[in-house]
């Protein structure tokens, strides 16, 4: 096959200038391709073989060339190896590349790029287009992102994908050398290893309970329920169990299944029978909204009968109301 044709067909249509050069062309061909409509410029010496709109793989392969030497970055990698459907990416938000430290290019529309030290380890070149691996990329993802709570979902989504491990994910982030918010990193994925979910229940300890002045609950309380052994992650109970409240912490880190749904809900009706009630929180309310949580879990426990109240924690907003938490 033709070098060219071959180039223009691994490279969805895109190609530059100094591919066509290296295929044994001149600079006549190709001003002679865009003065024909049969190539038009999509960045500076980059060019798609058609007049239409350019679909995303074609302005990721474009992106990608325009920055040469680059590969794709952050969530543009991560959408080239998912494919469009799992995260419903926007694909009309801006191509994102990493280039090699002290490469960067001139700034290109409809293109973000970024300088790495770990240009060559981090990438691979092979694949069309050229991108980040999956494990650097979602690592890069978490330690970038604006909250807790956003990098714990991504990390808990890559591992969902079954794309990836937690193992593989943790080799990634300790092969970087500085990493905003590596403990919470690492302890996320060192639990989803080992199969727990003890980041969700220290952060409920450490964020809920304990700065709040809730009571003091029990932790891993075995029980029974429809003849089944379980234990309860946490378990408020009254002097003399006049009352119960249990706490289950969702932290499967994205292995929800319907059949595990349906074993919660049994487990919940279960307790419900034997007098308990159950309530279900998950990272969103211990990581991003922990105040809100503890003012409406000592609400709760005082309708079971506590007499105790929540009080402010140093991040709690203001009320007039001293002593109360707000809801909000």
């Amino acid at each position: 096959m033709d070098p060219l044709v071959e180039l223009l067909e691994r490279q969805n249509g895109v190609i530059a200038r100094r591919q066509v050069l290296d295929c044994g062309h001149s600079p006549t061909f190709v001003a002679r391709k865009l003065r024909r409509r049969e190539w038009v410029a999509v960045h500076p010496g980059v060019y798609i073989n058609h007049t239409g709109p350019l679909t995303w793989r074609q302005r990721a392969w474009a992106a990608v060339l325009v920055c040469w030497p680059a590969a794709l970055a952050g969530w543009s990698a991560v959408r080239a190896h998912e494919g469009p459907g799992r995260h419903r990416h926007d694909d009309a938000r801006p191509i994102e590349v990493v280039v090699r430290r002290g490469h960067g290019p001139d700034r290109r529309e409809g293109v973000e790029f970024r300088e790495s030290r770990r240009f060559d380890e981090t990438v691979q070149v092979h694949l069309s287009p050229p991108r980040q691996r999956y494990d650097s990329a979602i690592v890069e993802l978490a330690e970038r992102a604006s909250r807790e709570l956003d990098a714990i979902a991504i990390l808990a989504d890559a591992c969902g994908s079954r794309r990836t491990t937690a193992a593989r994910l943790l080799r990634a982030l300790e092969s970087m050398s500085r990493v905003r918010r590596r403990a919470l990193l690492v302890g996320v994925l060192t639990d989803v290893a080992e199969g727990t979910c003890s980041v969700l229940e220290h952060g409920y300890l450490t964020r809920v309970e304990r700065p709040h002045g809730l009571p003091s609950g029990l932790r891993q309380v075995a029980g029974r329920a429809g003849g089944r052994r379980l234990f309860r992650d946490v378990v408020y109970r009254g002097a003399g169990t006049s009352w119960e409240q249990i706490v289950e912490l969702d932290g499967r880190l994205g292995h929800d299944t319907t059949r595990d749904r349906d074993r919660d809900l049994e487990r919940d009706l279960d307790a419900a029978l034997g007098g308990a009630d159950t309530v279900r929180l998950g990272f969103g309310q211990v990581f991003d909204r922990s105040c809100s949580t503890a003012a409406k879990l000592g609400r709760l426990l005082q309708q079971r009968g506590w007499q105790g109240s929540p009080v402010l924690c140093p991040s709690c907003p203001r009320t007039d109301r001293p002593g109360s938490v707000q809801a909000g």
